[in-house]
């Protein structure tokens, strides 16, 4: 993984397959940024669940780039809340970047947004 300052220009941009989601993982100051693009789903779960794996992390640290979602159901909550769970566990953190006015709306209906923290910026996201 790279590391160091990343731009909006420099980040990989990937087209998932109609109904499918790309993961693009970075880092960027020792913070794991997954760029997230397409569909969350029971069919798309278990990529983003991997994604989010830290098993082999201390002090992990995750900002989920989110601008790029085009819909998420349940099972993509419950993989969030999961992941929440266990990067505190773990002494880190998960934060959201940029959700898109649908999925911010499912998030906040949820209240998620109460739960793990959501910017409206990647860059919001990444500050300390």
């Amino acid at each position: 993984m790279a590391e160091g300052r990343i731009t909006d220009t420099e980040r990989a941009e990937q087209t998932p397959p109609p109904g499918g989601l790309s993961v693009v993982s970075t880092a960027t100051d020792g913070i794991r940024v997954l760029t997230l693009t397409g569909e969350i789903d029971h069919h798309t779960g278990e990529q983003l669940r991997q994604a989010l794996d830290v098993s082999d992390s201390v002090r992990p640290r995750i900002v989920a780039d989110m601008r790029q979602v085009t819909f998420m159901d349940s099972s993509g909550i419950n993989i969030l809340i999961a992941a929440h769970h266990t990067l505190t566990e773990a002494g880190g953190w998960l934060r959201l970047a940029a959700p898109a006015e649908s999925v911010l709306r499912t998030l906040q209906i949820v209240g998620i947004d109460e739960l793990i923290p959501c910017r409206l910026t990647l860059r919001d996201a990444l500050e300390p």
